[in-house]
């Protein structure tokens, strides 16, 4: 029978799922919960009976496979990077088992919390930061050569390995007609032709690397999570990952931390290098699974996720993509102008009756994952509100300013944004006008998304030194 933990069939693990993890423990599952967060996978606690204890382990688990051209890992070769890094001494969980043929592995499950900004005690924020620190520093003094990870091919130099992954960025980022977004072209043509002249020791990279993606308690780190864009490359390319991590959560300052991981692992703090692999990570992010060229495949069925973080994160990694292009191109670009907002329309204050009714309904919710995820709607619901009082407003402020580049007008905004983007293909548009106009918009978006992303929307990247 089908591991029952509620009515929704998303919240339940499939028959053969609980039957392997039986199989593997030996024991009989009594319990699978799923958890809020995991991003691409889903998280699950599973409590399995063997003889007369509870065993609490953790399932990683994705109901659909990998696409073949994903940015991610598959769940066993990300199994194959954490066995390899435990054998070495980090600190990572202990894998039990991978399943030979689903998206599914099973760990021992780890004592902690995740959210570093739970932490209340600002001495205790220090002390849990600075043991990631020696973590993301002892990681860095392996030399992958000597782990087993045949998973991930030879170890070649830095800027071998960011070719490839600019490659990969372009393959994933191509549609099957063989289009591009335009601004995704430029990125991956600026980081190919600007590859950092580094040829220091090649380590093995998390990625994504940083609060929320470790565990902690008591003051310190009882594992770090989430290996499934680990790769070998530049140190500094860790740093950028740690910084933007950063951002969408807290974690002390990080001008303190990067001076006891230069102390502690040996790799200088270079900043340009940071600023060079915080745009590859943001073009990373776009790409994360490949163009289909289909943006309607999804439309019409329930949404099987937070939306409110389907919002808001996609957003701030836009503004922060288009913050760390400007920065190594050396444009210095103002904030457009937001226009003043029309008189409310007759149906506005139902807006605000949803959103009183969601806050009396989220502190009465004992779930977790319910709780976060209405949350969530709670931010689209706010995100609904502005783009209906200024959306059309702004679409009419771009078409202008994308008829100002091309010189001429069009019929709608859709169309004036397909020949910006192809004049910008075609070198008729110079990447900074492009880049101007894609400032402006972004911007404007961010503005419309202010009160869903709330503290995340006065968010940027941190000072390095």
């Amino acid at each position: 029978m089908t591991t029952d933990t509620g009515t929704d069939a998303t919240l339940r693990l499939p028959d053969d799922v609980s039957g392997w993890i039986a199989d593997v423990t030996g024991g009989e599952v009594v319990a699978a919960d799923r958890i809020p967060g995991g991003a691409m996978r889903e998280g699950w606690f599973v409590d399995v009976r063997v003889g007369g204890a509870i065993e609490p382990l953790y399932l990683r688990y994705s109901a659909e496979p990998m696409p073949d051209r994903s940015a991610f890992h598959r769940l066993g070769v990300e199994a194959e990077m954490v066995k390899a890094l435990r054998q070495a001494g980090t600190t990572v969980a202990n894998v039990r088992a991978v399943h030979p043929t689903r998206e599914a592995v099973l760990a021992d499950r780890i004592s902690g919390a995740t959210w570093f900004y739970r932490i209340k005690d600002p001495d205790e924020q220090v002390r849990v930061a600075q043991d990631f620190i020696r973590n993301l520093a002892a990681t860095h003094r392996l030399d992958p050569r000597d782990l087993d990870l045949p998973s991930f091919g030879p170890v070649l130099s830095a800027r071998e390995h960011a070719l490839e992954r600019i490659r990969d960025i372009r393959a994933r980022g191509t549609a099957p007609d063989g289009s591009i977004d335009p601004l995704l072209q430029l990125s991956a043509d600026w980081l190919e032709h600007n590859v950092p002249d580094y040829d220091g020791p090649v380590v093995v990279v998390q990625g994504d690397t940083g609060p929320g993606n470790f565990m902690y308690e008591d003051g310190r780190v009882t594992a770090v999570v989430d290996w499934e864009l680990s790769h070998f490359g530049d140190p500094m390319d860790d740093i950028a990952w740690l910084s933007l991590r950063t951002v969408q959560d807290t974690f002390t300052h990080l001008p303190d931390r990067l001076r006891e991981y230069a102390e502690l692992s040996g790799h200088a703090i270079d900043v340009e290098r940071i600023w060079y692999y915080r745009l590859f990570a943001e073009a990373t992010m776009f790409t994360l699974q490949p163009n289909e060229g289909d943006g309607d495949r999804d439309r019409g069925r329930p949404a099987q996720r937070d939306v409110g973080n389907s919002l808001m994160y996609p957003q701030l990694h836009r503004r922060l993509w288009l913050v760390a292009l400007c920065r190594v191109m050396g444009l210095d670009l103002p904030l457009p102008e937001f226009p003043d907002p029309p008189p409310a329309r007759e149906w506005a204050s139902l807006y605000d009756d949803v959103l009183g009714a969601l806050q009396t309904i989220v502190p009465r919710i004992t779930d977790p994952l319910a709780s976060q995820w209405t949350k969530g709607l709670a931010r689209a619901v706010k995100y609904l509100q502005e783009i209906d009082r200024s959306g059309r407003d702004y679409d009419e402020v771009e078409r202008g300013e994308i008829a100002a580049v091309l010189g001429h007008g069009s019929a709608t905004l859709a169309d004036a944004r397909r020949e910006l983007a192809a004049a910008s293909q075609d070198g008729k548009v110079a990447d900074e006008d492009y880049v101007r106009v894609l400032w402006n918009k972004v911007m404007r978006d961010d503005h419309l998304m202010r009160t869903a992303s709330g503290a995340l929307h006065d968010r940027t990247w941190p000072p390095l030194v």
